[in-house]
């Protein structure tokens, strides 16, 4: 169940990732907001971890980048006993390591663009995208489709408003694996507290800042091995 970020919706999120049905059935969804589905005035992550919990079927592997991951992350507490497995990439869970100043600096930067509902779209994309570290070209004017997604994206409630529920992951019988760029301190300091609170594995793959699902080798190469890793682990543990 591959769970994309925000922008950027569907297949066109995780293309690159096309490579791993030859072991394993993808499911991808658009999340509420993202065409096809209706535009949404008001987006909240409660509401979409429950939506997404109920794609989870028993042994599904969960994987979700940036706002994504936060998704996953309460999605997978709510329906553990169903996780095979559960890999986040960046997620953007700034509430567990608030008051660290490179949080307190993207935070700050983020909610200036999210609040500036007057400035035209273009612009407040690229000014999202620079707070992120991200170099984009962006068409003018916008094409409809990546119009949709970015006002879907903007719809969105701030993610860290979300408060992670560690202690139920923590005691979960599924491993966790999880991603970072390399490229921030903010996101390096909420992948570090969910590898030290999760007990899960860290990965770093550097290159691509924030658009680690855009490393297909080397990102699918690591998912493989964990996802086969834990697929083996149930297939002993489970009579």
């Amino acid at each position: 169940l591959l769970v994309h970020g925000s922008g950027v919706a569907g297949w066109e999120a995780w293309e690159l990732q096309r490579p791993l049905a030859a072991d394993h059935r993808l499911v991808v969804p658009h999340r509420p907001g993202y065409p096809p589905n209706p535009p949404l005035e008001w987006n909240d992550f409660e509401v979409q971890a429950r939506e997404l919990a109920e794609l989870i079927e028993p042994g599904t592997h969960v994987v979700g980048h940036s706002y994504g991951g936060v998704v996953s992350l309460l999605a997978a507490a709510l329906v553990p006993e169903r996780v095979a497995s559960l890999t986040v990439i960046e997620p953007p869970a700034f509430d567990l390591v608030r008051g660290d100043p490179a949080v307190e600096q993207l935070v700050g930067e983020i909610a200036e663009v999210w609040a500036d509902h007057d400035a035209p779209l273009r612009d407040r994309v690229l000014r999202f995208a620079r707070a992120l570290g991200v170099t984009q070209a962006l068409p003018d004017p916008l094409p409809a489709e990546w119009e949709a997604d970015f006002r879907a994206m903007f719809s969105e409630r701030v993610p860290w408003e979300a408060k992670i529920p560690l202690d139920v992951l923590a005691h979960a019988s599924f491993p966790t694996l999880v991603v970072s760029g390399g490229h921030s301190a903010a996101f390096d300091a909420v992948c570090d507290v969910l590898v030290d609170r999760l007990h899960a594995e860290g990965a770093v793959f550097r290159g691509r800042g924030h658009g680690v699902s855009t490393m297909a080798g080397p990102l699918n190469q690591r998912l493989r091995a964990f996802l086969g890793a834990s697929r083996n682990r149930i297939d002993i543990d489970v009579p």
